[in-house]
């Protein structure tokens, strides 16, 4: 078995959102702490600190719910068969079953979603992110070589 997902999904879906919400609650703490300090007749000061940190924490939620916590952890090409783990659960799913393969190396990130024919524990469409090149813009050799022997499982 070959794994085809990156090993530092843990930091995507895990560490990144740990950092980014606490840094928005820490900013929005240490602004009423600041405020609390001076008379507070200063409602704007008070307000901003505030209302900026949650905007920015709804919008980096959006954003991360449809790009990162949707992400399959572990997937293991089988040869004909590609093995989902996500936490305890596992999905097996054939390469003939597969209705569509999707490859993007221009997010952050990279994604590779498949969609599936009938749908399966996660779902009919399994989304993960393969591992990284150095090189920007590189595709994953794994990746693309998936792709041709889904077309030709498909016929």
């Amino acid at each position: 078995m070959k794994r085809l997902s990156s090993k530092s999904v843990y930091l995507y879906k895990i560490v990144f959102p740990v950092f980014w919400f606490g840094f928005l609650g820490f900013f929005m703490l240490m602004a009423i702490i600041e405020n609390s300090k001076g008379n507070g007749s200063d409602v704007v000061a008070l307000v901003m600190p505030i209302i900026l940190p949650l905007i920015m924490a709804g919008f980096g939620y959006f954003i991360m719910k449809k790009l990162v916590f949707d992400l399959i952890n572990e997937v293991y090409d089988e040869g004909s068969s590609l093995l989902f783990k996500n936490g305890q659960k596992t999905v097996r799913v054939n390469l003939n079953e597969i209705k569509n393969v999707s490859y993007s190396i221009m997010v952050s990130p990279p994604r590779v979603t498949i969609s599936l024919r009938r749908k399966t524990e996660f779902g009919d469409e399994l989304s993960f992110s393969p591992p990284m090149s150095f090189i920007l813009f590189k595709k994953n050799p794994d990746i693309v070589e998936l792709i041709d022997r889904i077309d030709r499982a498909r016929g």
